[in-house]
């Protein structure tokens, strides 16, 4: 369903036999009152470019992948896969990202962050929470964007730090980074990552188009040497994407 308020009837008890659910360019608006929508067969939850949806307050027991894009105010729910953009982080910045959430999110298996900056503070901060309360974690994929003169200081100085991700990523097994241009934070971001992952498979990078043939290469020599906790992990190191 796409561009719409979303309003109940009175006497409403739920879509008792929904499992897939796309919502693109809905307003939840306040008229919701805070009314909670029971969905016991949903598993699928995927919510574009949608406002007020704090006021979306569902009971989804069976929900597994929830996708989050464009929705600046949403909220994290706990899922076996989780697909979010930057602009969920504003939620995060808002309530000054915590180091660990209330509960960790034991369920979770998969996380896709999708036009990330790693070079930006905040928005790493929130990858590393997630990361850090995702003790389950087997995959996650990473699409970054770039953002022009960003001061890549304050991001390079956390992620050198001696507990910047003080636990172990022991189940991550497969990680995913596209249109990486190869900035010191993201340098680092790796190195973080094979350090704590004992589990790892497979690593596989797919710079930016925009990078040229020399600093692509560099990017390749300098991911090649950071050292590995796992003794299987292989990096796979592809053309760029167009």
């Amino acid at each position: 369903m796409a561009n719409g308020f979303f309003n109940l009837p009175h006497a409403f008890e739920g879509f008792l036999n929904l499992e897939e659910l796309l919502l693109h360019r809905f307003d939840f608006g306040g008229r919701l009152c805070g009314t909670k929508i029971n969905l016991p067969r949903l598993k699928t939850l995927a919510l574009i470019t949608c406002t007020n949806v704090y006021n979306f307050n569902i009971k989804a027991t069976k929900l597994q992948d929830l996708m989050v894009i464009d929705c600046p105010d949403a909220m994290l729910l706990s899922v076996r896969q989780f697909c979010i953009d930057s602009h969920f982080l504003k939620f995060f910045i808002a309530e000054k990202i915590p180091k660990l959430l209330p509960h960790a999110i034991y369920s979770l298996k998969c996380l896709r962050l999708s036009h990330y900056q790693l070079a930006d503070l905040h928005q790493l901060h929130g990858a590393l929470c997630l990361l850090r309360n995702s003790p389950n974690l087997e995959t996650l994929s990473l699409f970054m964007t770039m953002v022009p003169r960003v001061d890549v200081g304050p991001a390079s100085n956390h992620l050198e730090s001696p507990n910047c991700l003080d636990c172990t990523l022991n189940r991550l097994q497969t990680v995913e980074i596209t249109y990486l241009d190869g900035s010191k934070p993201e340098q680092l971001f790796i190195k973080l990552l094979l350090a704590h992952s004992p589990s790892l498979d497979k690593l596989t990078i797919t710079p930016s188009e925009q990078t040229d043939a020399q600093k692509r290469f560099d990017i390749a020599t300098d991911v090649m040497q950071f050292p590995r906790a796992s003794p299987k992990a292989k990096i796979f190191y592809l053309n760029p994407k167009p």
